[in-house]
């Protein structure tokens, strides 16, 4: 089923099914999987309004995810039918605004996400601001109503901490996208994998903020590190001295 653009031609509604596997052993959402469909939304809704990937693909560019932040006020179950939306605020600095929401079908929100987005020269490997993509976006499909408040913080390690070296891994071709890097899913996916699995299968995640700050691609060994305060787990992973990722995971 395709998005539905509603009839103010600002937001792009869809109707989905929690599958069993987007779920943990306790049979609740798991953050990557809320990021698959987010940014499934994301494509949608760009494509729905012309200024998406078919747009940007013969001039060598992407949108590309720079920053997340989402809060999951009552986490989605196997099984669940739930109404996703999103609408982008357009741009706000280096970055173009998106915003995202679920809620269960009697209404009731379950998770809020908002998100900062660049536009990647593909061929160059580099970010780029240009007017071409502004011009693309009507002012009449910008909705400025925020799911959260204020966009994505910039995240980083804790002041004087030395964080724990948990792991290495290998980019391989199941981490790989559309656009030949790492997806953005994909780095949730090896943070949560850093936290102690008593921690991550029995508490449910409040809320997570990401930064993606240098693209990975095939073959790069990522080194994962985390800290903890508190509920607040910090892990970023690097590539030899430079930072890829860095993200915030509150319990």
């Amino acid at each position: 089923m395709k998005g539905i653009i509603t009839d103010d031609s600002k937001y792009v509604v869809k109707e989905e099914e929690i599958r069993c596997y987007d779920v943990d052993g306790a049979l609740r959402l798991k953050p990557a999987a809320f990021m698959d469909l987010a940014q499934e939304m994301a494509y949608l809704a760009a494509d729905a309004m012309h200024f998406g990937y078919e747009e940007l693909k013969p001039s060598g560019l992407a949108w590309v995810l720079s920053r997340l932040h989402f809060i999951f006020d009552d986490v989605p179950v196997w099984r669940e039918k739930v109404e996703i939306s999103t609408w982008h605020k357009g741009p706000a600095g280096p970055f173009y605004l998106r915003d995202f929401m679920i809620k269960d079908l009697a209404g009731k929100t379950k998770v809020r996400g908002t998100s900062s987005w660049v536009i990647l020269d593909v061929v160059q490997r580099r970010m780029v601001r240009t007017t071409d993509v502004v011009e693309m976006i009507p002012d009449t499909t910008v909705c400025k109503e925020p799911a959260i408040e204020n966009p994505a913080d910039k995240v980083m390690m804790p002041r004087g901490v030395e964080p724990e070296h948990v792991t290495d891994h290998v980019v391989s071709y199941s981490d790989i996208d559309l656009v030949g890097h790492t997806n953005n899913a994909k780095y949730v996916v090896w943070a949560m994998d850093c936290i102690d699995y008593n921690i991550v299968a029995e508490k449910p995640i409040k809320e997570l903020t990401i930064n993606f700050n240098h693209e990975t691609k095939q073959g790069d060994t990522v080194s994962l590190y985390r800290h903890v305060e508190g509920d607040t787990w910090y892990v970023e992973g690097k590539v030899d001295d430079r930072q890829a990722f860095c993200t915030a995971i509150k319990f």
